[in-house]
């Protein structure tokens, strides 16, 4: 704004030159004397507009326009100026010239009263009735004035004003990709994400609703995260209405779905950790089956976790990822485990996920190693906000924020290890269970998402998968039982390809004496539904595949759940994609076991030898080898047989 000041200087000084040489014009001296009328009107505005704060992007531009006028102003009277009597013979001056600069200089006057009243906005009581007309300036391109004109409201307005400004910004952000960029070029994000900050509930969820729409592409997103998205939204997610901060979860889903990038961004901003809080809220305290029943003490858990090296940064953010990391282990921290923040009721309604419960219900205290805990209280102190506002919201508004929430913690976690480490050092893999098996409509989708991501990055990271899903860990324990209660029920829904992918991800995570995987997946090779069998041969073949501890005992499992004979009819008669991941799932099979009888019996090695002539299953080179390698493994051991070695 400084430097806008600095810029107005040279205008005003050019104006007050073009008036005294208007005064001393020798020629046309009428049409300097009307010349020099509106450049008076226009040095007023001028010393107007250094007084007044500015939307800086259109006075920019109206002041580079305004000093183009007044320079073609000052030469022409200079023109008409007494310079010698020789002078004023020889100097030609054109009849339209004139015209054309009293043209140029009527179009600042009228871009120069524009942006003074757009600047200006705070002292509109109706804007309805106090519309401003196009300037001249966006003659060419009416859109722009209409986007300069809500900003400038933005930037200015008084609450209902600038609330009403972020819903036409909402308009133009949904009506055209080009408009977005523009709304963002013009400088609207920094005053949005101050409406985010400082505006009514109402203001807030629209300005939050803006912001993602206008993330639609890498670009886009980058600068609105230079500007300061990151911290505005921890700081709704942290202390703000509930509707509000749903809001604010499926923009921040939108950004990270737009531009990955911006994943550390939010997680060095602490939004993972509060939209975790507001999936645990009313969620994990009473699903208290996975906790290790335990006398332990929250001190005596900060002291385990220091004098196992654990170091942070203070100790209230020791106390936290204590609480955090018990909070799946022990029913002290079960009953602290809801941390809840902000609160307060909200209307208007927004984007993204639907609004349908949960179906749980909250609990006003937990029995604790034969004392009782008060969860309020607990939740008030870890979080430092109220919690009695937001346990009177209604169901639909809950239901709302989970969804979202869960939605952005998909998006977030999305390939990045470290976002996936920070969700899973919390409670939130204990509060997507739950939610996975109580939950509703988008709430429960948005939870398997938000877990198969997860897993599937544990799949190619060994110490989030070591960490995260240990078979002693509790929360693990829980979200395998739901994994599979939905894979066991296969019913085909959008629930079911996520769960059957994060079962396969976590192959190499269960023992040998877990038998309850195996059975529900080979089930599912018989499904009609063509993804569904595909799924489940890719899910079989990372529990057979050599990479896999237990492929052995894993493909014995496989075969004793009758998995040959489905796989014998994929391969001979599903769709390619189906028969390409059916095959491969029986090469490993034959490679790791080829001495099966039941494989004999259901006539593998013809079904290789016929495989290994078709040309499109044996394009990919991995299939091809390990075909190659399982037909000889598997005519060595009935050669055998067939000689009496078995």
């Amino acid at each position: 704004m400084d430097d806008l000041k600095a810029i107005l200087a040279r205008p005003i000084q050019l104006a007050e030159q073009v008036i005294k040489w208007a005064e001393e014009a020798q020629t046309c001296r009428q049409e300097c004397l009307d010349l020099k009328a509106k450049v008076e009107r226009l040095a007023s505005l001028l010393r107007q507009a250094a007084r007044a704060d500015l939307y800086e992007r259109p006075a920019r531009r109206i002041l580079d326009d305004t000093g183009k006028a007044l320079d073609k102003a000052a030469a022409l009277l200079d023109r008409c100026r007494g310079h010698g009597l020789i002078r004023r013979v020889f100097t030609i001056i054109p009849a339209g010239s004139f015209k054309k600069t009293s043209n140029q200089l009527d179009n600042s006057l009228g871009d120069l009263s524009w942006i003074l009243r757009v600047s200006n906005y705070s002292n509109a009581d109706d804007l309805d009735d106090d519309h401003i007309g196009l300037p001249p300036i966006a003659q060419n391109e009416p859109i722009l004035f209409l986007i300069w004109e809500q900003i400038a409201v933005l930037y200015t307005g008084n609450p209902e004003a600038r609330a009403d400004a972020a819903a036409s910004i909402v308009s133009l952000a949904r009506d055209n990709d080009r408009y977005g960029r523009l709304i963002i070029e013009e400088d609207g994000v920094p005053p949005l994400l101050r409406l985010i900050k400082e505006g009514s509930s109402e203001g807030q969820e629209t300005a939050a609703l803006a912001i993602g729409l206008l993330g639609r592409d890498p670009e886009c997103v980058e600068l609105m995260v230079l500007a300061g998205v990151c911290t505005a939204f921890a700081k709704i997610l942290k202390d703000a209405p509930m509707k509000v901060q749903g809001m604010v979860a499926w923009a921040v889903s939108e950004l990270a779905t737009n531009h990955p990038k911006c994943q550390d961004a939010f997680l060095q901003s602490n939004v993972i950790r509060l939209l975790v809080s507001h999936l645990a809220f009313e969620t994990v305290q009473e699903h208290s089956k996975y906790a290790v029943a335990s006398k332990m003490s929250i001190h005596t858990v900060l002291m385990d976790k220091k004098n196992n090296g654990s170091t942070s940064s203070s100790h209230h953010h020791d106390a936290l990822d204590a609480v955090d990391h018990a909070a799946a282990t022990t029913t002290t921290t079960t009953a602290m485990a809801a941390k809840p923040t902000g609160g307060g009721a909200a209307s208007s309604s927004g984007a993204g996920a639907g609004s349908a419960g949960t179906g749980t219900t909250s609990s006003s205290s937990v029995s604790v190693g034969g004392t009782v805990a008060g969860t309020k209280q607990h939740n008030a102190s870890l979080s430092g906000t109220s919690t009695k506002a937001r346990e009177f919201e209604d169901p639909e508004t809950k239901a709302y924020l989970k969804a979202n929430a869960a939605k952005a913690l998909w998006q977030l976690a999305m390939g990045n290890a470290a976002v996936c480490k920070n969700i899973t050092e919390s409670r939130a893999l204990l509060c997507l269970s739950v939610l996975l098996e109580k939950g509703v409509d988008d709430v429960r989708y948005n939870s398997a998402m938000a877990l198969m991501e997860i897993c599937l990055v544990a799949e190619q990271n060994a110490d989030l998968r070591r960490s995260a899903f240990k078979p002693t860990s509790p929360a693990a324990r829980a979200v395998v039982d739901q994994l599979l209660r939905v894979v066991h029920k296969a019913d085909y829904d959008e629930l079911l390809i996520p769960c059957i992918i994060s079962l396969g991800c976590l192959s190499r995570t269960f023992r040998a004496t877990e038998t309850r995987i195996i059975g529900p997946l080979v089930n599912l090779l018989d499904e009609r539904e063509a993804d569904v069998s595909r799924e489940a041969a890719v899910a079989l073949t990372k529990f057979a595949c050599t990479e896999n501890y237990l492929h052995v005992d894993h493909s014995k499992a496989i075969i004793h759940h009758g998995g040959a004979k489905h796989l014998v009819q994929l391969v001979y008669f599903a769709e390619q994609a189906v028969q390409i991941a059916a095959l491969l799932l029986v090469c490993y099979i034959a490679h790791n076991v080829p001495d099966n009888e039941e494989l004999v019996q259901a006539e593998i090695l013809t079904l290789l030898e016929w495989a290994s002539k078709q040309a499109a299953m044996v394009q990919d080179p991995l299939i091809e080898n390990l075909l190659l390698e399982a037909k000889i493994r598997m005519e060595l051991y009935q050669s055998r047989g067939a000689k009496g070695y078995y």
